[in-house]
């Protein structure tokens, strides 16, 4: 229920970026990077076109993966195709319960999802403990959180659900590469989509061209801050942006997902129901 009610906030609030704030810059918002798909695939709730609103910049991308605790039999992608396994989770729509579903839904994986857990945190503790044998949650959450758990071996990272492997995982397959056919790959391409998007900022739409230009440009500066730079890696997260006009674009091809196309996204992004 509070992940629930989290996501509907979260919408709420990029609804009234979209249609109520002034229209001059004066208001940015971040949401969650699956806004694009949301919208596209008429998630209840939503009340707002990501195209139409004027993207800032990209902090990082926003890679997610699937890891096993080291006691759990499933130690590979082949694996979690061959038996079920239990992930926590922390409620419908939040890309820990989606990507884990599409892969049931694309790849015939048998990932259970066990919701309720109140965040992240509380997720992977579930791991530890025992209650579940893996988590589906950013790379990023689980290298600050847990880097022990990774100096260890004490997990097994399965999948990363990305358009391109992430530099820190090079030996691990993405989502997208482990597509069989090519209709599986532009689905899971239009799903993953929401990775490259990230950590996002936008205002709203009808915002002055020469306000919009210089709220982009001292976005990317902010991205070149020596301090910034060093602050980001002694908290270990990443730091790797994308311009405003090319957050644009990306966005748009959502927004253009042919109808075809769309019907076997939405078939594959089926959520599943809280227990």
């Amino acid at each position: 229920m509070c992940a629930l009610l989290r996501r509907c906030r979260a919408l709420l609030a990029v609804n009234t970026i979209f249609n109520v704030a002034p229209k001059d810059g004066t208001v940015i918002g971040i949401g969650a990077p699956t806004i694009p798909l949301d919208e596209k695939l008429g998630t209840q709730g939503v009340r707002f076109k990501t195209a139409e609103l004027n993207w800032i910049g990209r902090i990082d991308s926003l890679v997610n993966i699937v890891f096993m605790w080291k006691t759990s039999p499933v130690k590979t992608f082949a694996d979690a195709q061959k038996r079920e396994s239990t992930l926590s989770g922390t409620g419908v729509g939040s890309t820990v319960s989606i990507y884990p579903t599409v892969m049931n839904n694309v790849f015939a994986t048998k990932f259970k999802l066990v919701m309720g857990y109140k965040g992240s945190n509380e997720a992977m503790l579930a791991v530890e403990r025992g209650e579940v044998e893996g988590h589906s949650t950013s790379w990023t959450a689980l290298k600050v959180a847990h880097p022990d758990w990774l100096r260890d071996a004490n997990v097994a990272i399965l999948v990363q659900f990305a358009l391109k492997r992430h530099a820190e995982l090079p030996d691990i397959s993405t989502a997208v590469e482990l597509a069989r056919n090519d209709e599986e790959r532009a689905i899971l391409s239009a799903v993953m989509n929401a990775t490259e998007v990230g950590t996002a900022f936008f205002t709203t739409p009808g915002v002055p061209a020469d306000r919009l230009a210089a709220l982009r440009r001292a976005f990317d500066a902010a991205m070149k801050d020596p301090e910034l730079l060093a602050d980001a890696q002694r908290i270990n997260v990443g730091v790797s942006p994308l311009s405003g006009e090319e957050l644009q674009r990306l966005v748009a091809e959502v927004s253009e997902l042919p109808p075809a196309l769309l019907d076997k996204v939405r078939a594959a992004y089926t959520l599943p129901r809280t227990n």
